[in-house]
């Protein structure tokens, strides 16, 4: 009996040891990031600014894989296929970790094929109008478009987009009715904007920062909790009378399920110390991203997000009917 348990023992502890040993010795090559868009866009060009910075920490190059398609759930697949050993990633946000899960018929599971790392930080959108929209405030604005009703038009970065969905909630918030104009990204639909062929956007902010600086558009709200550092004038729609109401574009950090703790730990405490960062916080605050509060950092955190962000916005997705190609 001494002799089991003193064997049960040893194997405990280079059981343990065995995975400190790991977890001390990751990463011993480059790790793969995959981004769920096109090189060039707002969340490749996020990726690839984490990646060096994660690369100065874990003494191993980050490479970008680009994998687009499908509104990043291509992306998102390639990354559940792949080895849960730490060395493939995937970034993304609440559009392809999130609201793919109530547009399309996955072949697998948002919140449970992979594992969360973190949630980076979000960014409001903004309600934003041609620059001769007859209306000075969010009030003036909705109350433009009830004595109006079907004639507004607001322009969408995609059927199912974060700001289609904002769109219909901020239609069912405010009992008004406007038309969807879908385009193939925020950037034509921007230019239809300045042209004055559409009526507003409720897009992410930090698409607009030039143009209302410029004064070429008129900007209503955020909505966000808060006001944003690199627009504070303008008041979040909670403060501008539509009470409650909040929508971010949120980004995340995975590995593949089935990923050790371990490296899911350090992979966490990276990009912690990443975060922390008073120049990266500074990058942060000019590109309109809010970083999670510390004490929404921890994975979990990122899991819960997932899942009450489902319950909110798949419903608002099935009871309006939205159909995707």
């Amino acid at each position: 009996m001494i002799r089991l348990l003193t064997a049960v023992a040893v194997a405990l502890f280079g059981f343990s040891a065995g995975r400190a040993a790991i977890a001390a010795d990751y990463p011993m090559r480059a790790i793969t990031m995959i981004v769920p868009f096109p090189a060039g866009g707002a969340t490749d060009t996020l990726a690839r600014y984490l990646g060096e910075r994660m690369r100065a920490i874990l003494g191993q190059p980050v490479i970008i894989e680009n994998v687009g398609g499908a509104a990043g759930s291509l992306g998102v697949a390639r990354a559940v296929r792949a080895a849960p050993d730490g060395y493939t990633l995937s970034i993304g946000t609440s559009t392809t970790h999130m609201l793919t899960g109530g547009l399309y018929p996955l072949a697998f599971d948002l919140v449970n094929d992979l594992e969360p790392i973190i949630l980076i930080g979000s960014e409001p959108l903004l309600v934003v109008g041609r620059k001769s929209l007859p209306a000075d405030d969010l009030k003036g604005l909705i109350a433009w478009l009830k004595a109006n009703p079907d004639k507004a038009s607001v322009g969408i970065a995609g059927v199912g987009a974060t700001g289609h969905l904002a769109g219909i909630s901020f239609q069912k918030d405010t009992g008004t009715k406007f038309q969807f104009v879908p385009y193939r990204g925020n950037g034509p639909a921007m230019q239809d904007l300045l042209g004055e062929q559409i009526d507003f956007m409720i897009e992410p902010a930090s698409n607009f920062k030039a143009l209302v600086a410029a004064g070429s558009v008129k900007p209503f709200a955020i909505t966000g909790h808060a006001r944003l550092p690199s627009l504070p004038k303008i008041p979040t729609a909670d403060e501008a009378g539509l009470k409650g109401f909040f929508a971010s574009l949120w980004y995340g950090l995975w590995v593949p399920k089935g990923a050790s703790k371990d490296v899911i730990a350090k992979l966490n405490a990276t990009m912690t110390q990443v975060l922390f960062d008073p120049q990266v916080r500074q990058r942060f605050d000019d590109l309109g991203i809010q970083i999670s509060p510390i004490d929404q950092q921890a994975p979990d955190a990122l899991r819960a997000l997932q899942k009450s962000e489902a319950a909110r916005w798949w419903p608002i997705i099935k009871a309006s009917g939205i159909k995707v190609d």
